[in-house]
């Protein structure tokens, strides 16, 4: 079923980087490359060859190296060569564009426009230019001149929508988008943008609708998913509102059934994702491995670890390939303590996936967990080279090193690298704070949390749960408590994390055998049973 693999494109993150360095290293891409060399090193002011290489790079979303080559190719381009000066002049602004530099982008797109002044899309290019810098009567102008030029025009409606929102005429703005979709009630893209403009308007439950609408009309717009899924994180209440809305007017859709799962699921809201997935099951709305392996996700996250296994292995007899599965299926294992078979688990899931960071890890927690301390430290080693910027693999590492090998020293080197990473610092998930507190700088530690907790809305208890986590390791019980609390009160429900995780210093191991810590579990049992 293709939505749930556009759905998991949305849900995951992607390094884009990677990806285009693998284009560029392809064998044809590197063969046409060599091929415009050979042109340069024969005439070096063709500024054809530069143009054409430069597209080669901005496709390659290698904005240095197309950018090196577009400037040579206006550099040698005659003036008499309008059509493509215009074309070097957009290839330029867009450049900028990829690279966050708005105002040299404007400037090639006001010579683009003197260039060839009937081009809409270099307007509409110059129009949104100037919205992003701020020059709204500029943007409203150009704005305009498309409106003029065309009436149905969506994109000059919706910049209108957004400069009205901006003035705060945000009853000019409704009616702008309102135009723009009964110009065009089929289009998802219309739909899409309106979501844009009305969350601008802070009207998230109107924007969640017409994101709904935008995936019912085009189940590929995967924009629209993307968008839905960073609006969870924002809005969790404002999604599952509208999708539960979505599912009431169309019950036999079993696309907003899953996806509404598998955002409660990424919230830990386990509970409400398993009813979700079972309901998809009896209702036999779908027949695919991911919502077995999904339900042993979330069985796993609330600590029901033999239900887990079961659904796993389900999911593995329907894809035995899924190098996943056995990932997940190690680290239950792990958990019920049945090491011998988590390693065999890990194994199976290195033989699926030989490159994959994630595999070595599990693995190297696994030996580690049977006492091979030194084969665990290097199987972690590899997985940092294949992912140096996580700073969880190092957090990991230094936990083995201090904790079984008594080699602190090397665990300090470990915790310095983490406040070096490219990571920024106001993210939970940089855990720079444990870094510091591991290189005896509380107040940096204190002072990373509490920035995050006062300027981050916690919208399902993660960011509690990692400052409760810290407030134990330094031995700051009361924190530790508050913290957790609130991580519960939000609905950070897993069990696991709570009871069980220790592989690295993110763990509130330190208060577990407290009173008030199992206080507060069977305060909040609705949320795991």
């Amino acid at each position: 079923m293709k939505f749930k693999y556009i759905l998991a494109s949305a849900l995951m993150s992607v390094s884009l980087t990677s990806l285009a360095q693998s284009k560029v290293e392809n064998p044809i891409t590197k063969a046409m490359m060599e091929v415009y060399q050979q042109e340069l090193d024969a005439d070096p002011r063709n500024y054809e060859v530069y143009f054409r290489r430069a597209n080669e790079y901005y496709n390659l979303s290698q904005y240095l190296r197309a950018l090196s080559d577009i400037n040579e190719a206006i550099k040698y381009t005659p003036d008499t060569e309008t059509d493509l000066l215009f074309q070097e002049y957009t290839l330029r602004a867009n450049i900028y564009i990829m690279t966050d530099k708005a105002e040299d982008a404007l400037a090639d797109l006001i010579r683009a426009c003197q260039l060839d002044p009937t081009s809409l899309t270099a307007l509409y290019l110059k129009a949104n230019t100037e919205l992003e810098l701020g020059k709204y009567a500029e943007a409203k102008n150009d704005f305009q001149k498309l409106q003029r030029n065309d009436p149905r025009n969506l994109e000059a409606l919706f910049g209108l929508a957004r400069i009205a929102v901006k003035e705060n005429n945000l009853g000019l703005a409704n009616e702008y988008v309102d135009q723009a979709v009964t110009f065009e009630p089929s289009n998802s893209t219309a739909y899409f943008q309106r979501a844009n403009v009305k969350k601008m308007m802070g009207n998230n439950t109107g924007a969640v609708d017409d994101l709904i609408i935008a995936i019912s009309i085009d189940k590929e717009n995967t924009s629209a998913l993307s968008r839905l899924v960073a609006m969870s994180n924002e809005d969790y209440n404002a999604v599952i509102t509208g999708l539960t809305s979505a599912m009431q007017q169309a019950p036999a859709v079993g696309m907003f059934v899953y996806l509404r799962a598998i955002i409660a699921m990424s919230h830990y809201r386990y509970k409400a994702a398993i009813d979700d997935f079972h309901t998809i099951i009896d209702e036999n709305l779908y027949n695919y491995h991911g919502i077995y392996g999904s339900l042993a996700e979330c069985l796993f996250g609330l600590g029901k670890y033999q239900e887990a296994l079961t659904e796993v292995n389900l999911a593995l007899s329907m894809t035995p390939e899924n190098g996943q599965y056995y990932i997940l299926r190690a680290k239950i294992r792990r958990a019920m303590g049945d090491y011998d078979r988590a390693l065999e688990s890990a194994d199976a899931a290195l033989e699926k996936l030989p490159s994959s960071p994630l595999a070595l890890l599990e693995k190297g927690l696994c030996l580690e967990s049977g006492k091979k301390y030194r084969d665990a430290l290097s199987i972690i080693g590899e997985a940092i080279m294949d992912e140096p910027n996580n700073p969880v693999f190092y957090l990991i590492r230094a936990n083995l090193l201090s904790n079984y090998l008594k080699e602190s020293g090397a665990a300090r080197t470990l915790y310095e690298r983490i406040l070096d990473l490219d990571y920024p610092d106001n993210s939970v998930k940089s855990y720079k704070g444990f870094a510091y507190m591991k290189l005896n700088k509380r107040a940096d530690a204190i002072s990373w949390i509490e920035s995050i907790l006062s300027n981050t809305k916690d919208v399902d208890g993660s960011i509690n749960y990692v400052a409760a986590c810290l407030y134990a390791q330094m031995g700051n019980k009361e924190k530790a408590f508050d913290c957790m609390e609130r991580s519960l009160e939000n609905g950070y429900a897993n069990y696991y994390d709570w009871t069980l995780y220790d592989d690295s210093v993110v763990s509130v191991d330190p208060i577990r055998k407290e009173s008030r810590f199992k206080a507060l579990l069977e305060q909040y049992n609705y949320l795991f049973n």
